[in-house]
């Protein structure tokens, strides 16, 4: 049985830690929106330069699906823990690196090749990070409260926002934009290095879940975890997928092309542009354990469903509010926007898909189900936003398109179980009724050796 200081303790761990990981993932995209074009893409005009630096950002989410099932699979039969220590490091390292890079200047065309490969490194890393993190506090909590704080990890997405955003932010006004050019930008990057060092302390301190310890004490795992995802659940996580789609798309149009169509579009200075992301993603984490505990009192597809809606139908006024080119209105859209549409499905997102997996292949089923989904959702996402803007002349395609996604969100959502408030062991036999794949012995400790 887990008590409440345990619980607490460890959903703390597990924003920290994936607050952490999640900057170095964002300081990407704030880069690849004010700078990279420059830096790595400058042979391209400026429209096709920032498609390319947005190109490369998006290469770190085809990784994410391969990361998720490698470490899903060995997350499934040597331990969440260890998976998420791994992840952490790897990204915080990789980040590190990107800030030591040499530039087209410099290196020629070696330079963006280099940040393309580390950048798929970085989604690669991240890809088991959502997974880890958000077990680790879900098999953690009790039935009643998984929600609330099934909500912490995903605070980590808007505190990271917050970090990125708000480094950057420094950066550029302690700069010249000369200076910034030259070397200011690394900055946030080398950052990573102190940080993963906290991240680590953090997380070698957290206790391996409890479903995954009474797996080991069954002494029984799928040899394949990934496998028996593909056999057992397709449909289910094909559903998962698409319930995404809107909260997916409109998470990149707003914190990451955003940045683009403000300064680029409407030329609001640089530093406004990040200090109306940095607001908005403020009071995004303030709404998120509110809504987690309210899929505890509603059930998660009542407030996820709802933050889909609420997109759909927001996405048109949210692009007429910008284009007034009045800053406090802009900062309430960006607001309004993140806090009713993404703040409630972020929220809600971790305790809705892990409980539609059983304990032994959870990790996998929930990262290869939520990566999947970068990878058709997000990952084009602001390449075709700026795309669609060019196109048309303006918003109108590129609402158009949050709006479809909205639509496949609903239908995606609405098959889905509502688990909201039963415990994790009652859903075992409802998870998966086809038969069981092959099992083995699950490992000791968190020996990769032994179970592979």
């Amino acid at each position: 049985m887990v008590n409440d200081s345990d619980i607490r303790r460890v959903s703390f761990a597990s924003a920290i830690g994936a607050t952490l990981e999640w900057y170095d993932f964002f300081i990407f995209g704030s880069a690849a929106a004010l700078i990279f074009n420059k830096l790595f893409f400058p042979a391209f005009d400026p429209v096709a330069g920032t498609i390319a630096s947005l190109a490369s950002f998006a290469i770190g989410f085809i990784a994410r699906p391969v990361g998720g099932i490698v470490f899903g699979h060995y997350g499934d039969r040597i331990g969440r823990k260890a998976m998420l220590v791994l992840s952490l490091l790897m990204m915080g390292g990789v980040t590190f690196l990107i800030g030591l890079l040499p530039t087209y200047e410099s290196i020629g065309l070696g330079a963006p090749i280099l940040l393309t490969t580390l950048r798929f490194l970085q989604g690669f890393a991240v890809g088991g990070e959502w997974g880890g993190a958000t077990l680790m506090v879900i098999e953690h909590s009790p039935a009643k409260k998984r929600g609330f704080y099934g909500a912490w990890p995903q605070m980590g997405i808007s505190a990271a926002l917050i970090l990125s955003t708000g480094v950057m932010a420094l950066t550029t006004a302690l700069t010249t934009a000369e200076q910034f050019a030259a070397w200011g930008w690394r900055v946030p990057f080398l950052l990573s290095g102190l940080l993963v060092v906290v991240g680590f302390i953090i997380r070698r301190r957290v206790s391996e879940s409890p479903s995954f310890q009474k797996l080991q004490r069954s002494h029984t795992a799928e040899k394949m975890p990934i496998a028996t995802v593909l056999a057992t659940q397709k449909k289910r996580t094909m559903q998962i997928v698409a319930a995404q789609a809107a909260e997916n798309t409109s998470f990149f149009v707003i914190s990451v092309y955003a940045l683009v169509y403000l300064t680029q579009n409407l030329h609001i200075g640089k530093p406004l542009a990040i200090r109306a992301l940095m607001i908005g993603s403020f009071f995004t984490l303030l709404s998120q354990p509110f809504f987690g505990a309210l899929s505890d009192r509603i059930g998660r597809k009542k407030v996820y469903m709802g933050g889909m809606i609420f997109l759909g139908a927001f996405i048109f006024p949210f692009f007429k509010l910008l284009d007034t080119g009045s800053y406090p209105v802009i900062v309430t859209a960006i607001t309004v926007a993140m806090v009713f549409g993404l703040g409630s499905t972020l929220s809600a997102q971790p305790a809705l898909i892990s409980e539609q997996y059983p304990a032994a292949i959870r990790y996998s089923g929930v990262s290869v189900a939520y990566q999947l989904a970068t990878v058709i959702w997000s990952g084009p996402t602001p390449i075709l936003a700026a795309l669609f803007v060019m196109w048309a002349g303006g918003y109108w395609l590129l609402a158009a398109y949050i709006v479809l996604a909205a639509v496949i969100s609903v239908l995606g959502i609405m098959p889905l179980r509502e688990a909201a408030g039963i415990e994790l062991s009652a859903l075992e036999d409802g998870a998966s009724r086809e038969p069981r794949v092959e099992r083995q012995p699950v490992a000791a400790g968190l020996s990769g050796e032994q179970a592979s």
